[in-house]
């Protein structure tokens, strides 16, 4: 794998996107309520973020049609394609870590006019009116973790690579620790803010946007892992 001298990567749902995907999935397509009892075992850390997702989306019922009819509504954040151009100018590659699904991402971002960007994210398989849910980087944190996103991150730096990450929630808060330069918003905020993490605080896109802009360089140096 070509590692860059600087890799930026963005959280997806809530981050890239104005609002939480899967949320809105699970409140529009779901069967039932079950998913609802399942988040709140998930938030007392009575069950792993994997058991959580793999029942909710299992919960959904969906046709292809109106998936894709659902998808094409659905936009990002107006400064992320300003934020990938100021990574082509300073030579950094641009990579997203998500809980969300290949499906469902790469249909956004593609629908969005987004391209090359590297992506990391669980699978699905469309069956009838059924979503399968797979979770290939679930790794050594399979009990806790559906995306173990410090092994990605990890996998695409290397001992000299500088590194950027922007997220909002807790599966952000492992890899926010490792890169040089955070910014968080959300509960990701909270977490670093009472860790004593250094971050730069973010509401959207824009305020990372304008942070980089003013910035005379990218980051130098990797935080210790």
């Amino acid at each position: 794998m070509s590692r860059g001298k600087c890799v930026f990567f963005f959280d997806f749902d809530n981050t890239i996107t104005k609002f939480d995907i899967l949320d809105d999935m699970l409140e529009r397509f779901s069967k039932d309520d079950n998913w609802m009892a399942l988040e709140e075992k998930w938030k007392r850390g009575e069950i792993g973020s994997l058991e959580c997702l793999d029942a909710q989306i299992r919960g959904i019922k969906i046709t292809r049609g109106r998936l894709d009819s659902y998808l094409s509504g659905i936009k990002l954040d107006p400064s992320f394609k300003k934020i990938l151009g100021l990574c082509d100018r300073n030579n950094t590659r641009k990579v997203i870590l998500s809980d969300n699904f290949d499906y469902i991402l790469k249909g956004i971002l593609k629908n969005n006019g987004i391209s090359g960007v590297d992506v990391y994210c669980n699978s699905l398989k469309l069956l009838k009116e059924s979503l399968i849910p797979r979770f290939p980087y679930s790794g050594r944190c399979r009990k806790r973790c559906a995306h173990c996103k410090t092994g990605n991150l990890k996998a695409n730096i290397g001992r000299n690579t500088r590194s950027i990450y922007v997220g909002d929630g807790l599966s952000d808060l492992c890899p926010s620790k490792r890169t040089d330069l955070v910014f968080a918003k959300s509960s990701l905020r909270e977490r670093l803010s009472s860790e004593k993490v250094p971050f730069v605080p973010f509401d959207d896109l824009s305020d990372v946007y304008k942070y980089l802009k003013r910035s005379e360089s990218w980051p130098k140096n990797r935080r210790p892992s």
